[in-house]
């Protein structure tokens, strides 16, 4: 049984754990109305330049003089899956939710015959990851040495992508990331982000005849780097609104849970106490009546 010095020390040191993941709750929760925002923000713009690059795709696919970012390169056996992962921990489950999407991702396109390579964003992705596909590692991304990554980040991210596809290291390139819902919820997200999907149906181009001037093939010279830019700094926008998410719900049961053995360490620690006052009064008894 554990001494009273040693209980004591256990709630002292329970209760400064406990000081430091209020604090962070704090910060998180604090970051997390602008992280939030940030990320709302983009998605409307996001989501309809993703509808009129699909609107502009599905008139130009399959013509020779699209662009190579929309027509593809013909194939689909190599894949590249672009994973989007926090820099810090203390977030909860939310890397290992999207390292498991990743990883499910690949065994899916293995299963199916295809290569698979990781361009890894994020330093929390990178272990797990190597553990399990040691050989698929292409390219890592730190951002690390930013506060908050943003669009400068997303622009370098895409011309690395852009460089790889051109250079041939790849078919298809997937996005896989986290989209916010709420403190408590993060989906994670995956998204075909090269060669642009053409739209299925008349119902997702919008119905509507428009003519472009200057030519789809000119516009989408232009807005095809424009678009994938887009993606991914929404990418980066849901991940910031989700690590503060996740990191303010787990620092928030840390905390209660630092509440909960608080108490039941000074239970125990009133009990001791009681039972070694008990014992002195004892043998003080004891002693007086052998007097």
């Amino acid at each position: 049984m554990a001494s009273l010095k040693e209980l004591k020390g256990r709630i002292n040191s329970v209760k400064s754990t406990q000081k430091i993941t209020k604090a962070k709750q704090m910060v998180a929760a604090a970051k997390l109305r602008k992280a939030q925002a940030a990320a709302e923000a983009a998605r409307p713009y996001a989501t309809r330049l993703a509808a009129v690059m699909a609107s502009l795709a599905g008139k130009v696919a399959g013509q020779d003089n699209a662009p190579k970012l929309l027509r593809g390169t013909g194939s689909d056996q190599r894949h590249l899956l672009v994973v989007v992962n926090t820099d810090k921990g203390l977030c909860g489950g939310l890397n290992s939710n999207i390292v498991r999407a990743a990883v499910a991702k690949a065994r899916e396109l293995m299963a199916a015959g295809k290569k698979v390579e990781f361009y890894l964003v994020g330093r929390k992705g990178r272990a797990p990851i190597r553990r399990v596909y040691p050989d698929a590692i292409g390219q890592n991304f730190d951002t690390s040495t930013v506060r908050e990554p943003g669009f400068a980040e997303a622009e370098a991210i895409a011309a690395e992508v852009i460089a790889m596809f051109d250079a041939g290291k790849f078919d298809v390139a997937h996005l896989i990331y986290p989209t916010f819902r709420s403190a408590l919820v993060q989906e994670p997200t995956v998204q075909q982000i090269v060669p642009v999907p053409a739209p299925t149906t008349a119902a997702e181009t919008g119905g509507a005849v428009v003519e472009y001037e200057p030519s789809e093939e000119e516009i989408l010279e232009e807005l095809l780097p424009r678009y994938l830019k887009t993606q991914l700094f929404g990418a980066l926008l849901e991940v910031s609104a989700s690590e503060q998410g996740a990191s303010m719900t787990a620092m928030d049961n840390a905390t209660r849970n630092a509440g909960d053995l608080i108490n039941k360490l000074t239970i125990q620690y009133n009990r001791s106490r009681q039972a070694a006052i008990t014992t002195e009064l004892i043998e003080i008894i004891a002693g007086a009546e052998a007097l």
